[in-house]
C-alpha cells in the first residue's frame, strides 16, 4: 500500500486527527513533492514516539529548534517508506540502533506547524509538517548519543516526567498525551 492509500486508511481517533488528516489527503493529492522539504509550504515529516519495554517511559531528545524536550523524528526527504525513515532518525539523534517497531500501524497522525527559522545558514519560511507517527520499543540500557545538529541531550522520562518537560504546550495537549494513552500497556 502506498503512503497516500495508507493514510486514506487510516481511521482517526480523535477531531484533530480527522482533520488533520483530510488536509494531509487533499495536500497530497494535489502537490506531486509532498515528501521533499524542498516543498516550503508543506512536506511529510515521520516521527517515532519510543518507549522501553515496560512501556512506562519514553526516550525524548532536547530539540535544538524547538528549545524543548520533545519527541524522535525527521523528514521523508523523497523516502515513501516512513517506518524507515523513523528508524534511522532514532538512531542519528539518540545512538539507540535496535529497536523495533511495535507493529506497522501509524499510531497518529498531525499536522504541524513549524516557525521560520535559520538551518545550516541558510532561512527557512514558516511551513507545515504532515506528519505520520511509528510507536517504537527500546531497552532503556542501550547507550544514548545526542546529535549535536539535531539536539542538546537524550534522556528517558516517565510519562508524567515527559509531559513535564515539554516547554511545548500543544505539543503537550495534542500530541504527546494521546501518544502516552495509545502507547500505555
Amino acid at each position: 500500500m502506498n503512503l497516500l492509500d495508507e493514510i486514506d486508511a487510516y481511521a482517526p481517533r480523535c477531531e484533530q486527527e480527522a482533520r488533520d488528516r483530510e488536509q494531509m489527503l487533499r495536500f497530497m493529492c494535489d502537490c506531486d513533492d509532498y515528501l521533499e522539504r524542498s516543498n516550503l509550504i508543506a512536506h511529510v515529516t515521520t516521527s517515532v514516539w519510543t518507549v522501553n519495554p515496560s512501556r512506562n517511559k519514553t526516550l525524548m531528545v532536547y530539540h535544538n529548534l524547538y528549545d524543548s524536550w520533545s519527541w524522535i523524528g525527521g523528514h521523508a526527504d523523497g523516502e515513501s517508506d516512513l517506518r524507515s525513515v523513523a528508524l534511522r532518525e532514532l538512531q542519528e539523534e539518540t545512538g539507540v540502533a535496535h529497536a523495533r517497531l511495535v507493529n506497522r500501524d501509524i499510531l497518529s497522525l498531525e499536522t504541524l506547524t513549524v516557525a521560520g527559522h535559520i538551518k545550516r545558514g541558510v532561512y527557512v519560511p514558516s511551513h507545515l509538517h504532515f506528519n505520520v507517527t511509528f510507536l517504537a520499543e527500546a531497552n532503556e540500557g542501550e547507550t544514548l548519543v545526542s546529535n549535536a545538529e539535531e539536539n542538546k541531550a537524550v534522556r528517558w522520562f516517565t510519562f508524567s516526567d515527559a509531559l513535564e518537560a515539554s516547554t511545548e504546550p500543544w505539543m503537550v495537549t495534542h500530541v504527546y498525551e494521546k501518544l502516552i494513552l495509545r502507547s500505555s500497556v
